[in-house]
């Protein structure tokens, strides 16, 4: 008597070669969601992927675990926060990088030091874009790595703009440009300055990043021009701002605050 043909699942049909079946079979099975679709049930899932509900519940729990998908009290399934999350990554990369990138090749060939772009993402900032310095001892930041948003050169600008009270946030917001060493991580300098999109938003923060022996007064004046660059590039506008200590010193909008660490402007 012949055999029964063995079951092939419409995931396992748009599988890679050479590639891991379970991850395969995951990514099909969010690939199943539709326009339009809220959550869907356990049966329906099934049905679209072509998997055995066994299969799938294994699926879905490591989708779950990653915030890929989430289930509902009803029980059924829906897109977790990850996708958003990776949506937003996406759609700033896919406007910005082929202005940004050239911004930072170009900082990075003048200074010899490190640049990076970063953007807001929650109670961290995302390094979104990334071009190493060419001499061997920098620090090694990635692209896609998170870091504090209330430490580091890139994580006070974005917060200065994003409203943040205190004599720092104020000083940045005044000179458009902030140089301090030993804030994120020890013996590291960070210069940054924020970037602006067509109708004034906040589009991220232009950083320079070099070891403290290393910084340069001049590199205050390079990340602004590039950033004022940069915001041109992208239909923005970038505020007036006054030459460093030129106002004398800042008044305050508010109390410093307990992540402002006194002397550490360059």
């Amino acid at each position: 008597m012949p055999r029964k043909a063995a079951h092939v699942s419409e995931a396992d049909k748009h599988s890679a070669e050479g590639g891991a079946v379970a991850v395969d079979r995951a990514l099909f099975v969010l690939s199943v969601f539709r326009e339009g679709d809220t959550a869907l049930g356990l049966a329906e899932l099934a049905q679209r992927s072509g998997l055995y509900k066994s299969t799938l519940l294994r699926l879905l729990a490591s989708l779950e675990h990653a915030r890929l998908v989430q289930r509902l009290a009803d029980g059924r399934y829906g897109l977790g926060p990850e996708v958003a999350r990776l949506n937003a990554v996406y759609a700033a990369s896919f406007s910005l990088e082929h202005v940004v990138m050239p911004a930072l090749r170009e900082l990075v060939r003048v200074t010899r030091e490190s640049a990076a772009f970063h953007v807001d993402q929650g109670e961290h900032r995302l390094c979104l874009y990334r071009v190493d310095s060419p001499q061997p001892v920098r620090d090694h930041i990635r692209a896609g790595d998170l870091l504090p948003r209330n430490r580091g050169a890139g994580g006070r600008v974005l917060r200065a703009f994003s409203g943040a009270r205190g004599e720092i946030y104020q000083r940045i917001r005044d000179e458009g440009v902030i140089a301090l060493v030993g804030d994120r991580s020890p013996d590291i300098a960070g210069v940054s300055a924020p970037v602006f999109g067509p109708a004034g938003e906040l589009k991220g923060a232009l950083t320079l990043t070099c070891p403290t022996p290393r910084f340069s007064q001049a590199f205050r004046d390079q990340v602004l021009a590039a950033a004022r660059g940069l915001t041109g590039a992208l239909g923005g506008t970038f505020p007036n701002v006054v030459p460093a200590g030129a106002a004398g010193s800042p008044q305050p909008s508010g109390e410093p605050g307990e992540d402002w660490v006194p002397g550490n402007f360059l």
